[in-house]
């Protein structure tokens, strides 16, 4: 209905505000909030001729707000008229007044009085103030800072306490934008409000968007106090002594020994872990922190350097960013001070060790086989490990397809061909038995053929699997002895994911360095992963000697190298897809050593790509220009034109329909202004060869090993179609409203356990931006960092602010009677699908499955026993099978294999 604004908007706001409508009267805020609570109870109180109310809607529309600021604006005025009450019943408590005087006086109860005065009352309305002042520091500090959902978990404040303050600094004047960044490891956006300073305006943030950042502040006591993050400890260098390359520090390139029981550098129970180290305030230490009792006196640190002694051993150390909260470059976590019950003291800092990675972090990094190593081995491997990708893409299928909600099977199917899709891009085969991801630390006394591995048996032969990865000829074969009692002393007899390995194995492994290099360790008895001798014409090859520095020549910039090592991986790689005979390898591998010192040594990589006659390789072995195999071109990146998608529901199959969208151009004059072309160019977005190939085959250059990846991607796309049109086909459970009244204890459970994981569901999406704040701070310092460094510190950056953050906890766990309402229809479908976003969906599947569904079938029954003969263990043969080990182990007994 219309309002008759004249009639009813007469005063003005708790917080003055431009516009037609400033907010209340009064000189105080406590005056304006009064003013606009009594304006808005005479206008909620109203009645229309028509016996109707005007709604908070309208109001909100009178006023010239939108409704979240009319509710802001009602909370601001509540806080404020509290505060007031609050202060008043001190200062007349202080005057010696009773509580029944005071309510007298106030006009209020005397349970109001008695509850005004409760100790945390007073403590619980300065909450808004000072998030707004801290908010406001923030924003007066560093500009641009992210407000947006999941800010007050980080903060530890309330959503409400957030959206308040906000809205006591938009109406001093600052502003509130939204704008979108990449998602990091996936191709999607995010959305991020940004609370900007009264003078900045919209174009300005879109200049700047590198320097958004989450406020960098948390709480401990909701919202009473606030806390950044601390300042490193910093190490004098006295107590730093450097190993130089010709001490021996090049066989130990990046390893830190660490001196133990020294409390100001303990790793925190860890016996090993990747740090940065800050020294002098000015310098930092980056490496593998291990513990060596045998250091000399005096010192407690000892860095090991390929590099040689100038007289300064800062020199040998990275400068540290000392303009920066954190001056590392890098994501890292902070070991807190403990209190006398053992337990950690927020905002406190205890040890000078800055974790990056630590003992037990590297077991959880993937095991699958990449298609650079995989395409490099035997056709008969490679088709048998894509084969137990694909059969267990096949397994999932069927048991998604077998649940009996539609609602679980219509969440479970996208998610499933959202995977596969993505499986036919990234061609991932499934591990070898007891394959695992290792960190590797250098042990001087190690012979050059055996490897400490407390994780395998010892006299077992395994490979070392680096990426970078050129072929057989980079892959050594170690004999595992666990009983070396340096290995034992240094890395500890139960290591959780740490080898030790003599420091010529790292030169085989592609150069590999020991600040935190990894490796995948597969066991090999049976000799499945096939390997070779180090290539003749690479031994004693040394970049730096070949292709040194002359003056005025032209050097690689840091933000090339990523380019140029991709080009000649593409290169290395169709070549060996190819057939290349050694000879031709050697000036491509030769090339892409210089290449990738080429920024940081300052080598004359061009003299390189001309005396190993790359031109003509390329010409050789690429044709077409670039990438050739589909090895290498699956993942090459397209742009095709904006689009819309639908499903085919007779196929499954994705289909695009151009929507034509398009997009200012912006540039920049000579005078540093912004120019906008009226031109519309037409909107494009990310892909890949793979994802655009209707036929995988298109992507081969004929040879076998591309032939048997063709064939799996193919099948990886179809089980992808097959999937989406189960999807189309699947009926929701009609919502029954006499199923929720049956229901009402188990709904009411439901909406509890669902508020809760909404009040945590905002972790990841925070994680995501507190990790795109850290990337985009580093890389806007570091404009050079190469793509390699970029992923690394995307991942570290992601991995570190989802610890910080806790994301991915407090998962729905739905009991046997919530199951019996939701199959009844007692909740609505898309209820469903929020609850479905935050449950855990193990316990999901298990609810959803049939009761009397056979999961150890005949076929998984002789899947099982070939694998098991193969090496799998147990848990790795039911994970396969998408079952558990007691299912399986029914099943290999004789029982029924039923769940």
């Amino acid at each position: 209905m219309d309002i008759d604004e004249s009639a009813h908007l007469q005063h003005y706001g708790i917080l003055r505000r431009s516009g037609r409508y400033p907010w209340g009267s009064g000189k105080t805020p406590e005056e304006r909030a009064r003013t606009f609570q009594g304006m808005v109870k005479e206008l909620r109180a109203q009645r229309f001729e028509d016996g109707s109310k005007m709604t908070d809607v309208e109001i909100a529309r009178g006023f010239g707000m939108s409704s979240s600021e009319f509710r802001d604006t009602v909370t601001l005025a509540s806080d404020a008229r509290r505060q007031a009450d609050i202060n008043m019943v001190q200062r007349l408590a202080d005057k010696g007044m009773s509580n029944v005087a005071i309510a007298k006086r106030m006009g209020i109860g005397e349970s109001q009085v008695r509850a005004l005065k409760q100790p945390g009352e007073l403590d619980k309305t300065q909450v808004t103030k000072n998030t707004a002042d801290i908010l406001r520091s923030e924003v007066d500090e560093k500009s641009y800072i992210d407000v947006g959902a999941g800010v007050e978990i980080h903060m530890a404040v309330s959503k409400e306490k957030l959206k308040t303050a906000v809205g006591v600094l938009k109406a001093e004047g600052y502003k509130v934008y939204t704008v979108k960044i990449p998602q990091l490891g996936t191709n999607h956006e995010t959305t991020l409000k940004v609370l900007v300073g009264p003078e900045t305006d919209y174009k300005e943030l879109l200049r700047n968007q590198d320097k958004i950042t989450p406020p960098l502040v948390f709480s401990t006591d909701n919202g009473r106090t606030f806390s950044k993050i601390q300042p490193p400890i910093s190490i004098d260098k006295s107590r730093v002594a450097v190993r130089y390359a010709e001490q021996g520090g090049k066989d130990a390139d990046g390893v830190i020994y660490v001196r133990p029981g020294v409390d100001d550098l303990t790793l925190d129970g860890a016996s090993y872990a990747q740090v940065r180290v800050l020294v002098n305030g000015t310098h930092y230490l980056k490496g593998m922190a291990v513990y060596k009792d045998d250091l000399p006196s005096g010192v407690d640190l000892m860095f090991n350097t390929n590099k040689s002694d100038t007289g300064n051993k800062l020199d040998a150390l990275k400068p540290a960013k000392t303009e920066d909260e954190n001056p590392f470059g890098s994501a890292v976590r902070q070991i807190p001070k403990l209190d006398e019950n053992g337990k950690d003291i927020p905002n406190t800092v205890r040890s000078a060790m800055n974790i990056v990675n630590s003992e037990g972090d590297w077991e959880k990094w993937s095991k699958t086989l990449s298609s650079q190593m995989l395409s490099k081995q035997s056709n008969k491997l490679a088709k048998e490990q894509l084969g137990l990708a694909f059969e267990s893409r096949r397994i999932e299928l069927d048991k998604i397809k077998a649940l009996d909600n539609p609602g679980v099977r219509k969440k479970l199917l996208q998610t499933y061909a959202d995977g596969a899709d993505a499986s036919a891009v990234h061609l991932k085969a499934a591990a070898l038995p007891k394959t695992a991801s290792h960190i590797i630390l250098p042990v001087d006394s190690m012979k050059e053929n055996e490897v400490y591995a407390p994780n395998y048996h010892d006299g077992d032969l395994v490979v070392l699997i680096r990426h970078p990865h050129g072929g057989p000829f980079e892959i050594p074969e170690l004999r595992v002895n666990n009983k070396h009692p340096e290995a034992k002393k240094l890395i500890g007899p139960n290591a959780k994911d740490a080898i030790g390995i003599h420091s010529s194995v790292a030169e085989k492994l592609s150069g590999a360095d020991f600040d935190g290099d990894t490796v995948l360790v597969i066991p090999n008895n049976d000799r499945k992963i096939k390997t070779a001798p180090s290539l003749e014409g690479l031994k004693d090859f040394d970049p730096k000697h070949a292709y040194p520095y002359y003056e005025g020549m032209r050097v690689m910039k840091k933000s090339e190298t990523g380019l140029e090592m991709g080009l000649i991986s593409n290169l290395i790689t169709d070549m060996t897809t190819k057939g290349a005979p050694k000879e031709e390898l050697e000036r491509a591998i030769r090339h892409s050593m210089v290449v990738i010192d080429a920024e940081k040594h300052k080598l004359n990589y061009k003299q390189s790509e001309l005396d190993n006659g790359i031109a003509s390789l390329k010409k050789r072995y690429q044709p077409t220009g670039g990438a050739s195999t589909l090895i290498s071109r699956s993942k090459s990146p397209v742009r095709p034109l904006a689009r819309k998608v639908r499903i085919d529901p007779e196929t499954g199959k994705k289909v695009y329909e151009y929507t034509g969208e398009t997009y200012d151009k912006v540039t920049t004059n000579k005078r540093g202004e912004e120019v906008v072309k009226t031109l519309p160019k037409l909107s494009r977005e990310k892909s890949t060869r793979m994802e655009e190939a209707d036929d995988a085959h298109t992507l081969s250059s004929g040879t076998p090993i591309e032939e048997i990846y063709a064939d799996h991607a193919n099948k990886m796309k179809s089980l992808a179609d097959e999937a989406r049109k189960e999807l189309l086909a699947t009926k929701t459970v009609p919502y029954s409203p006499s199923a929720k009244v049956k229901y009402a204890k188990e709904v009411e459970r439901l909406d509890a356990a669902l508020n809760l994981a909404l009040r945590n569901a905002p972790l990841e999406r925070q994680a995501q931006a507190i990790g795109n704040a850290v990337v985009k701070q580093k890389m806007a310092a570091n404009p050079d960092m190469d793509k390699a460094e970029i992923k690394k510190l995307r991942n570290m950056a992601l991995e570190t602010a989802r610890a910080r953050t806790q994301a991915g906890k407090e998962k729905i766990k739905i009991s046997d009677e919530e199951w019996e309402a939701i199959q009844a229809g007692a909740i609505t479908n898309h209820k469903l699908e929020q609850i479905l976003d935050n449950a855990d969906l193990d316990r999901v599947r298990e609810l959803a499955t049939p009761k009397k569904q056979k999961l150890m079938t005949d076929s998984n029954k002789t899947r099982a026993l070939a694998l098991l003969r193969s090496g799998y263990t147990n848990a790795e043969v039911a994970s396969h099978l998408g079952v558990s080990v007691s299912t399986l182990m029914r099943a290999l007994r004789g029982d029924d294999g039923d769940g």
